[in-house]
């Protein structure tokens, strides 16, 4: 019987999800709280109630908590959705945008500033309005869209005053697109299911976190191939990968390597969290 570990910070729907979904398939599932463990990684061992498991699916919500789980999963060559560099690039836009880009997968036009005064120039250059995002952050949060200068000089004053890394401005273009965006699920090399989210009543943001509403959407030749493609390139097993519909076609702005399903798994009908843990009792065998 294949053991199937699922590390987390945060019990959700999709952690539960995924534990009801393996043992269906004959798994032993083990959901561990990381919180209340320890791991001594000065032996180079496997803590058998932390890390004991044919295959992990790692699923902390914390960017760094999750980061240098991975880290040490990947150490002592344990099988992990997702690996510390798909954990690590994901978590980052700004190493996300660079990833990309080198893969030729297109992407918004975003400008990185690393002071006040360099961010003012780059909001200038990209044309208002703007987003301004922190390189490290999910659900929407701290993410500005900036439709003037006046309001960038605020925002931008905000943020000096914060831990560091929200002083690494990332500054992408302001896509003129529907009143949606698209999150499409990549297992392994397979696109399995697609939403388009919709943005709440006075939000421009269509994060569900929001209080965005997830639709299906029939998954469209682009879709298929940018994402997979996109997928590809940060070496992921099982990710979200999300696009913007523009003029210039479809362009990929974030990977969620940690994603969640919660909405999209009733909205299109397809058992998500079956699929991630028949891939992951299959990668366990290889």
């Amino acid at each position: 019987m294949v053991r199937v570990v699922v590390t987390y910070d945060r019990i959700r729907v999709e952690e539960k999800a995924l534990q009801k979904a393996g043992e269906n398939l004959g798994a032993d599932v083990r959901l561990i709280d990381v919180k209340d463990s320890f791991i001594d990684i000065t032996k180079g061992e496997v803590n058998p109630e932390v890390l004991k498991g044919d295959v992990i699916i790692q699923r902390c919500v914390g960017h760094f908590r999750s980061l240098y789980l991975t880290a040490i999963i990947d150490s002592v060559g344990i099988p992990v959705i997702n690996s510390f560099y798909t954990t690590l690039i994901c978590g980052d836009k700004l190493l996300t945008t660079l990833t990309l880009r080198r893969a030729g997968v297109p992407t918004p036009k975003t400008l990185v500033a690393f002071t006040r005064d360099g961010a003012l120039k780059a909001l200038e250059e990209v044309g208002y309005p703007a987003i301004l995002k922190p390189v490290v952050g999910s659900w929407g949060r701290l993410v500005s869209l900036i439709k003037d200068v006046e309001t960038a000089k605020v925002v931008l004053e905000h943020r000096e005053l914060l831990h560091p890394l929200y002083q690494i401005f990332y500054v992408q273009e302001f896509i003129k697109k529907p009143d949606r965006d698209i999150r499409c699920f990549v297992v392994g090399e397979e696109a399995i299911a697609a939403i388009y989210r919709y943005a709440a009543p006075g939000e421009w943001r269509s994060n569900t976190a929001l209080g965005g509403r997830a639709v299906k959407m029939e998954i469209s030749d682009e879709v298929r191939e940018v994402s997979i493609k996109a997928a590809k390139a940060v070496g992921a097993h099982v990710v979200g990968v999300d696009c913007l519909e523009s003029e210039r076609g479809l362009l990929v702005h974030e990977l969620n390597s940690v994603t969640e399903f919660r909405n999209a798994a009733p909205a299109t009908g397809v058992d998500i969290a079956k699929k991630i843990m028949e891939y992951a009792i299959n990668l366990a065998k290889k």
